[in-house]
């Protein structure tokens, strides 16, 4: 069986123009070009954008990919490990319903909140090995070192700037304002401050920046924090950031 590129980018989630793009460089090569031009996609192409997408949902860059995807000829052996990877996030994203259902239910019935319970699927050194397989260890001890180094109420208060931030983005989405509205430009501003204080004080470039807006829409995990207040917040904080990297960094 083989599959037009249309038909391939729906079901994928992705477009055309992406595919055809990562044949240009080599990354997804159509099983078969007809004579009108267009691209076919048999069951082993199918298979290698599926790992293609994997790997980008775990933050990797197209260069990196292919030397992944290219370095793990067993194809079977790579899925599963993308398989393990996935049923732990699933877990780990059980963790945190049952946590803030549990809350509620304490909250709501006027017990005592429990605080294991409470940060169940919290953990930040859940994403250790993933942070060490983009960035590096030294990149993931850094991290480390400076979240241990805060205080309770520096983590809370760094966490509550970050629900602000998200809320006053997906009520100015709701409202109909545009990205490059002067509203929307100084949340997005208060944003890049506070990514800022994420990264130890490193200011990200322009490219950066831009770039860890287009993970909120490709990486679900993000998709689904920034989405919780309005459908389509992650989109707009991501064009939004795309304004702010090109007029201010």
């Amino acid at each position: 069986m083989e599959w037009s590129i249309q038909e391939v980018a729906r079901s994928a989630g992705t477009t055309s123009r992406t595919l055809r793009h990562y044949d240009d460089i080599g990354l997804l090569r159509p099983s078969r070009v007809g004579g009108n031009g267009y691209r076919y996609y048999d069951e082993h192409a199918l298979v290698r954008l599926q790992r293609i997408l994997l790997l980008r949902e775990l933050g990797l860059g197209l260069h990196a990919i292919a030397e992944v995807v290219e370095g793990q000829r067993d194809t079977a052996a790579a899925l599963r490990a993308h398989l393990e990877l996935l049923e732990r996030e699933r877990a780990r994203i059980g963790r945190r319903i049952e946590s803030v259902r549990t809350t509620l239910d304490r909250m709501e019935g006027g017990e005592h909140l429990v605080a294991d319970e409470v940060f169940d699927g919290f953990d930040h050194t859940h994403y250790k090995d993933e942070v060490i397989a983009r960035w590096g260890r030294e990149a993931y001890e850094q991290g480390d070192r400076w979240w241990r180094s805060l205080s309770e109420d520096e983590r809370n208060g760094f966490q509550q700037r970050q629900h602000a931030i998200a809320a006053d983005f997906a009520r100015a989405c709701a409202a109909g304002r545009t990205p490059d509205s002067e509203e929307v430009q100084a949340i997005t501003g208060r944003h890049y401050d506070w990514v800022a204080l994420g990264w130890q004080g490193r200011r990200p470039n322009a490219e950066q920046f831009a770039g860890l807006g287009q993970m909120y829409v490709d990486d679900p995990r993000f998709t689904t924090v920034y989405d919780r207040h309005d459908e389509g917040t992650a989109a707009f904080i991501r064009d939004a950031m795309r304004v702010y990297a090109e007029r201010a960094l």
